[in-house]
């Protein structure tokens, strides 16, 4: 019987907390918060469950082995020392990956490469023979962290990272990252309790994210493979209990969940991913420009979006956030409306007080997320005078 051991979920900065909660909430032991991860306890189902359903993971690691390092040969002498049969067969592929926060190791690549010859060189000293490397479908991913002098050697239980849900088909648009859009959505405290509005939904994300949540469906269910099913021990019995289990767990959902956009290329990609994902029943978009919008119903309404920028956005920047501004207060009366952006200057043209303003990263740019409370009865008053 397998028991439990400890496991590192990555993250993004800022997620720390929301990520802490979903493993409580899904029943890990010992959850602890740390920089841009949280270490918990489980067991093995526990490891196919988190990958499964953790919706701001980038990825979960089991730690393998720990040791300090002054020098490369320390590095190559300690991993080589390590009992690697236990996890990789003489016949099967590797993968090294290396974060280093150090002085003495500053090369993530070579430090990535000696560790991989010391575990080659391994099994071709007891086997004669050696493991390939396979950088895109390892049987096994090594995961490198070295913070100062102290070295992590963790193996990679997810694979590909985790933003990449299985939904999601090409795409030519600049896509939010799934976790970035499932921790803003969560983050805005969506429930599920009312109806949702992406008024700028691009390729879709926001809204099937938003939908999973509402319906309580793991965000990892259209996967296609996690890196542990190529383990020695994968247990495919117990994943397919697990999975069920989870299944069982699906909610109905009794709102509406709606994505608009104006370009007919992201409202066809959209379409595309809410099919793949199983929600078009949820899930309904449209292509109509938001500024020419207004609100459908007299029902609590909560927005959640990332307005387009950069290249995205051919248009004059302070005008276009003064629009936003502007459909907000006049036609979106009892909304709760929560937007990221990466421009602080944009956001003075807005003319709503936010009131709530999250540090985030999108893509590497320092972002706000930013929340605006839109009362009923502002725009019945403007009328009376």
């Amino acid at each position: 019987m397998d028991g439990n051991f400890k496991m590192i979920a990555k993250t993004f900065f800022g997620f720390e907390p929301i990520l802490a909660k979903e493993l409580r909430d899904l029943g890990a032991m010992d959850v602890k918060e740390g920089n841009r991860m949280v270490s918990f306890v489980g067991d093995k189902g526990f490891m196919y469950k988190a990958n499964l359903c953790l919706r701001t993971a980038i990825k979960i690691l089991k730690p393998f082995a720990g040791f300090k390092v002054f020098s490369e040969e320390d590095l190559y002498n300690n991993i080589k020392k390590l009992n690697w049969d236990e996890v990789l067969d003489v016949n099967g592929s590797l993968a090294v990956d290396a974060t280093l926060h150090s002085e003495v190791f500053t090369h993530s690549k070579y430090i990535s490469l000696k560790t991989k010859d010391a575990i080659v060189d391994r099994y071709r000293e007891q086997y004669g023979k050696r493991p390939n490397v396979d950088l895109k479908f390892p049987d096994l991913r090594v995961n490198i962290h070295i913070e100062k002098t102290w070295c992590n050697v963790s193996l990679d239980t997810s694979g590909d990272s985790l933003h990449k849900r299985g939904y999601r088909t090409a795409t030519n648009i600049a896509p939010i990252n799934e976790i970035l859009a499932a921790g803003m959505i969560l983050k805005s405290g969506w429930n599920g309790q009312c109806d949702f509005l992406d008024p700028m939904c691009g390729s879709g994300t926001i809204p099937i994210e938003a939908a999973m949540i509402a319906c309580n469906i793991p965000a990892n269910i259209n996967r296609k493979e996690f890196g542990f099913e190529r383990w020695k021990d994968w247990d495919e019995d117990l994943f397919e209990k697990i999975e069920a289990s989870i299944l069982k767990k699906v909610k109905d959902f009794h709102f509406e969940i709606l994505g608009y956009d104006k370009a007919p290329s992201a409202v066809e990609k959209a379409k595309d991913n809410v099919k793949n994902a199983n929600l078009s029943e949820f899930i309904k978009i449209e292509r109509t420009d938001f500024f020419e919008t207004v609100k459908r119903n007299d029902r609590h309404l909560h927005m959640v979006f990332n307005p387009p920028y950069g290249e995205r956005l051919q248009v004059n920047i302070s005008e276009f956030y003064r629009r936003i501004g502007d459909t907000l207060k006049q036609s979106y009366p009892g909304t709760e409306a929560w937007f990221i952006t990466s421009d602080d200057e944009a956001l003075k043209n807005v003319g709503l007080r936010p009131s709530r303003k999250v540090k985030m990263f999108n893509g590497g740019l320092e972002s706000r997320f930013l929340k605006y409370e839109i009362y009923e009865g502002s725009k019945k008053r403007k009328k009376q005078f």
